[in-house]
């Protein structure tokens, strides 16, 4: 049954701009409470951002941690964070607000939606050699489904899998799954997983036309979607929040929304919720922010080209402000271009690859200038940092043979699926039989590249790295390969042919952002209130201060600060999960936590 056109006039309780992990989160939340809820999404299909990523999020001291018997002190987890966020950019109100709601928001998804989730029992925070770092049980990711879990007319609105990170668009999960795909051809267990798989997905092509093994970022969104939906929120898509209306005091009391329909004015008794995604695409803004950006257009983005700062327009329309008080403007991820026929351009992320034993990062200097291992945050910062002024921020990924073919280079699948697709049609891997070949290719310096491979196989042989320390941490280590000794990162690059691929400075979205206080309400420049705005997501400033101190540091803030925009909106007192009692809704402006 089609659903209803939006009158032109339509009075609610909340009015949520963007259907991402922040905006849906709020959603769910306030829908849960009882409140009526309209969720405007501009693009097509709900899931933003979140849509394209792993799904992981960072959630220290979550229940499931607790069920699997981890219970760390949360002192552990601010002093993490101390060491990794510059001391300027430590908002301790806003990070405690996290600390403790956090725990609370994965209850209330796990417990009493249909979200359920997977803990990363062995996913490791970043920069193992700091004090507080984890080695596990502070992530969860949304678990996968089969898309008939969710009704058909939510599958019509949910994105699919992100076609650059996955094989053929089906979605695979990093972990367990990820290391069967790579082990299809040494393992028969494998090898069924695979075909299973794969079966299944072409089926699902035939049939259903679209993904339906639900992963990742979209195993995420889609139950984000059915929570807010069995909640009673109504989510529309290709709807457009084109600007605030507010009453004579300037209190925000809608929004005037365009879509198929034409032009709806909402009015909010509650508020507005801006969650459309940050400014990632927003060539302008990146030019005045990112650095070594100087005309806004050095920069590949793997979010939707609808993260183009609407928020922050309708934020400071409102009194609100950006706030690019942070270390990083942008949550710096390493990408590479894909050039298909016909004309079309694909963004691949650098996730996997980087840390696999036979793989090094080099300038067109042809040395090294990072721990390749490390996360994507420090390598384009190395990058950054180590190109000189004036040039083009750029490396190159150099990888075996035995590389490529038993991991990946960027877009470059493993074995079974051929080289010359990659090297002949798209142009994307360049050969190389010797190391001289494939720096005139490139246009590396030929010397520097063999001193350096030279050296690095010399000492990736004893599985040491004196340069930058590769596979010292757990979260180094873990990326590797586990069956090389004695360290799963690093291996010799040995005889050729050899393989590279350009790497150039990409994000997953934004860390600078409308400032906010720790109820996700927008504040003006004197600390003071917008009245009737929030902000989450990746419109809202990450409370990170501009670094990446674990994987998931966008959709863990994400997912928690849309709960706490939902709950803050729906006046609750007590937590959903267990029931006690949280700090006062009637915020003052000092930190509202209960250290522990």
């Amino acid at each position: 049954m089609a659903e209803a056109e939006l009158p032109a006039e339509l009075t609610v309780d909340v009015l949520v701009a963007g259907a991402g992990a922040g905006g849906l989160s709020a959603a769910a939340t306030a829908a849960h409470h009882g409140l009526d809820v309209l969720v405007a999404e501009r693009a097509a299909r709900c899931g933003g951002a979140t849509a394209r990523s792993g799904g992981w999020m960072w959630t220290p001291g979550n229940p499931l941690a607790l069920a699997d018997g981890v219970a760390e002190p949360r002192d552990d987890f601010r002093t993490y964070l101390r060491a990794v966020i510059a001391p300027e950019n430590y908002d301790e109100e806003r990070i405690e607000a996290f600390l403790e709601a956090v725990p609370h928001m994965v209850g209330f998804f796990h417990e009493l939606t249909p979200l359920r989730f997977t803990p990363g029992a062995r996913i490791n925070d970043i920069y193992g050699n700091l004090p507080g770092a984890g080695t596990g049980h502070r992530s969860v990711a949304a678990s996968p489904f089969y898309g008939t879990r969710i009704p058909a007319r939510l599958r019509r609105k949910l994105a699919h899998q992100f076609y650059m990170t996955s094989f053929l668009g089906m979605g695979i999960m990093a972990g367990d799954d990820l290391g069967k795909f790579l082990t299809a051809l040494k393992r028969p267990s494998s090898f069924l997983h695979a075909a299973r798989r794969v079966g299944t997905h072409l089926f699902d092509l035939a049939v259903h036309r679209r993904n339906m093994q639900m992963v990742n970022g979209v195993a995420l969104v889609g139950r984000l979607l059915q929570a807010a939906d069995q909640g009673g929120a109504r989510i529309e898509v290709e709807t457009r929040v084109t600007r605030l209306t507010f009453d004579d005091d300037g209190r925000v009391t809608g929004a005037v929304l365009e879509s198929p329909a034409g032009t709806t004015t909402v009015r909010t008794r509650r508020g507005v919720v801006l969650a459309t995604g940050g400014y990632p695409a927003d060539v302008e803004r990146r030019r005045e922010t990112f650095t070594r950006t100087p005309t806004g257009r050095e920069h590949w983005t793997l979010a939707p080209a609808e993260a183009d700062g609407s928020g922050a327009d309708l934020a400071e329309s409102a009194g609100g402000y950006l706030d690019t008080e942070v270390t990083s403007a942008a949550a710096w991820c390493p990408v590479s271009l894909v050039d298909f026929p016909g004309g079309r351009q694909g963004v691949f992320p650098h996730i996997a690859d980087r840390a696999k034993p036979g793989v090094i990062g080099v300038l067109s200097d042809g040395r090294r200038f990072v721990n390749e291992a490390n996360g994507y945050w420090d390598y384009v910062n190395g990058m950054i940092r180590s190109v000189p002024d004036g040039r083009p921020v750029e490396s190159w990924l150099i990888g075996s043979h035995h590389a490529l073919r038993n991991y990946m280079l960027g877009f470059a699948k493993p074995r079974p699926v051929p080289v010359f697709p990659y090297t002949r049609i798209l142009r994307y891997l360049v050969k190389g039989r010797t190391l001289e070949e494939l720096a005139g290719k490139c246009g590396i310096d030929p010397e520097g590249l063999w001193e350096t491979v030279a050296a690095f196989d010399r000492n990736a042989a004893a599985g040491v790295d004196p340069d930058f320390g590769r596979g010292e941490t757990p979260f180094n280590r873990y990326g590797g390969d586990p069956a090389v000794a004695p360290n799963p990162t690093l291996a010799p690059l040995g005889k050729g042919p050899f393989y590279a691929v350009k790497v150039l400075p990409g994000s997953f979205g934004t860390f600078a952002g409308i400032k906010v206080n720790a109820r996700s309400r927008v504040v003006d420049r004197s600390g003071a209130v917008v009245d009737g705005l929030w902000a989450c997501g990746n419109d809202q400033v990450n409370i990170m201060g501009g670094r990446y101190p674990a994987g998931g540091v966008n959709l863990g803030p994400a997912m928690t600060f849309g709960y706490v925009a939902g709950r803050d909106l729906a006046g609750a007192s007590t937590y959903e999960d267990d029931g006690t009692a949280c700090p006062s809704p009637a915020y003052r402006g000092t930190a509202w936590a209960v250290r522990r």
